[in-house]
Parts: C-alpha cells; sequence; structure tokens
C-alpha cells in the first residue's frame, strides 16, 4: 500500500481527499501545515505528498524548497494542489521543486492518474 502525505489546512479539503484516497487504496498521512509537512515527511518517508501552496506557518512553495534539498527526502514526489491558478503560480511551483501541478476543486480522476504517473503504476 503506497502512502500519501497531504499537507491541507481546510480541514473539509483535508477530510474529504483522504477519505476519497483511502477508499482508492492509499494509505493517507496528514498535515495541517507546511512545518508539521516538512516535519511528517522526514519522519514518515511517505511515497508521495500532495501540497497545499497556501498554507500556516511555512507555506507550499517553501516546505517545498526545504524538502527537496533534503538527501532524505528529495526523492519524495511533490504534487502541487491549489486555488492558485494565477499566471506563473505553476512555473513557480515548479521552480520551487514540485513534480506536478493540480488546481482545486480536485478532479479525483485527474489527480489519481497523476498520483499514478508519479509513483509508476
Amino acid at each position: 500500500m503506497k502512502t500519501i502525505l497531504l499537507v491541507e489546512d481546510n480541514e473539509m479539503n483535508r477530510d474529504m481527499l483522504s477519505r476519497r484516497l483511502s477508499r482508492k487504496g492509499f494509505q493517507v498521512i496528514t498535515a495541517e501545515d507546511g512545518r508539521e509537512g516538512v516535519d511528517l515527511a522526514t519522519q514518515q518517508h511517505p511515497d508521495l505528498i500532495l501540497m497545499d501552496l497556501s498554507l500556516p506557518v511555512m507555506d507550499g512553495w517553501e516546505a517545498t524548497r526545504l524538502l527537496k534539498n533534503r538527501d532524505n527526502t528529495k526523492h519524495i514526489p511533490v504534487i502541487v494542489l491549489t486555488a492558485h491558478a494565477m499566471a506563473g503560480d505553476e512555473a513557480e511551483a515548479f521552480r520551487a521543486g514540485c513534480d506536478d501541478f493540480d488546481t482545486k476543486p480536485v478532479v479525483l480522476e485527474r489527480l489519481l492518474e497523476k498520483i499514478n504517473m508519479a509513483l509508476g503504476l
């Protein structure tokens, strides 16, 4: 079973997406802010991270930069999930080290395709 770390500060989004991914066979661990996400990724070594960008304590861009600059977490694929669909946001996410980018509201089938591609499934 593949483990996904979902870093999302909105409780309703976090709970809904966690349940949907669990029903698809993934183990899901969650973090409510970027700092907690970095800590959990370092401790738990998930197979993939879904990262919101607008997070308290530490935003998703900074959290991703930290993870991609650490030897023990740089290999973990990071897919951005964000309501930020402004010009330049996707490019900025890739500059931060994200492996893929998806917008909210989440379209589960599209997201699952991106997850499966990132995990080589």
